[in-house]
């Protein structure tokens, strides 16, 4: 154990607890809902616009669980919290594949987001023996499972523009000795052929998840990057559903970079504005710790040459976990979103 050992443990129910978004982009193209650039997109009410594309080229989705929060607290007259959800709402976050229907949101949320003149971020969380057992364990029944849900997605994407985060955890959980020996080498081989099959495509960009500046060295993960397949990568990403502040995740990413061939990377800033939690139980840091904030804003505007964007990979404001008080992970957890957003100020 290494410690803040889970990138993202709070993620893989994403895909469960938000079918209802299943096929929302084919929706919002359907209902004529989708912006026509830089317009308001017709929502549940929220009003939500795409954020200047010259700065943020990622699709902001008007109908995502904060935008639907927003329309209910106007509703409601409580304006001032309406205020600060929707300093999550109007920010692109990351749409989670579920496991069911690849290809459909895949399809979906490029072609809204096409529509939009937008980039679609995708994040492909489904490897199987996904979490180690924890919070968001689950993922493809098998290797041939997972290739076929890869071809899915790759088929759903097509030619449009898509930014894809490949597998929270997957590469970090092969290091930490969390995933058995066993699977190794077929993690690896699912790996390299997702990278493979996605970056074939003619505007998609992947990254690799590669852990973050909390839970160990560079030097003990390059090798593992390299064996799943970084070098036909675009790049990797660090701090994934985590909270290290954005200067440490630099500083992370260069090392790992150096060793890896010099690639790029892109940083999760989504709750990282008041850095990492260091109270209460080390175990459980890392699931929805209390005093967090919003981070950066999503942007392709970094500190480094070497830092591609920074993303909001996390919902900010969906749950990590049932830890804390908090519903199961991926629900939308209203109180929280509310508390990160105050404490980002502004």
């Amino acid at each position: 154990m290494y410690g803040s050992r889970g990138a993202g443990r709070g993620a893989g129910a994403f895909a469960v607890a938000r079918m209802s978004a299943v096929v929302l982009g084919a929706a919002l193209l359907m209902t004529g809902c989708s912006s026509d650039g830089d317009g308001k997109d017709g929502d549940a009410g929220a009003a939500i616009t795409q954020q200047p594309k010259e700065a943020d080229p990622f699709w902001v989705n008007p109908d995502g669980n904060a935008a639907r929060q927003v329309a209910a607290l106007e509703k409601a007259g409580k304006k001032d919290q309406a205020e600060q959800i929707r300093k999550i709402a109007e920010q692109p976050t990351g749409e989670w594949i579920g496991p069911e229907n690849p290809e459909r949101e895949a399809r979906g949320f490029t072609e809204a987001a096409d529509k939009a003149g937008r980039t679609a971020l995708l994040v492909l969380y489904n490897i199987p023996h996904r979490d180690c057992g924890q919070y968001s364990q689950g993922g493809a029944a098998d290797g041939d499972a997972y290739r076929s849900w890869i071809d899915g997605v790759a088929k759903g994407i097509g030619d449009r523009s898509a930014t894809v985060i490949l597998e929270p955890d997957a590469v970090l959980h092969l290091v930490d000795g969390c995933t058995p020996d066993e699977f190794h080498e077929e993690r690896y081989d699912l790996l390299k052929g997702a990278i493979t099959e996605l970056t074939a495509l003619k505007n998609t960009k992947v990254y690799v998840d590669a852990g973050n500046a909390g839970w160990g060295e560079p030097d003990q993960i390059f090798e593992p990057l390299k064996w799943a397949g970084i070098d036909q990568a675009d790049g990797f990403s660090v701090n994934v559903s985590n909270f290290y502040s954005t200067e440490d995740s630099i500083a992370y990413g260069k090392k790992l970079s150096a060793k890896v061939g010099g690639k790029h990377f892109v940083i999760d800033t989504s709750r990282n504005g008041n850095g990492p939690y260091t109270g209460g139980d080390s175990d459980e840091r890392w699931c929805n710790p209390p005093g967090r904030a919003l981070g950066e804003t999503p942007t392709t505007k970094t500190a480094d040459p070497l830092v591609d964007a920074y993303l909001w990979v996390k919902r900010p404001g969906e749950s990590d976990g049932e830890c804390k008080g908090g519903p199961k992970a991926g629900q939308w957890w209203s109180e929280y979103a509310l508390k990160l957003a105050r404490a980002s100020g502004g």
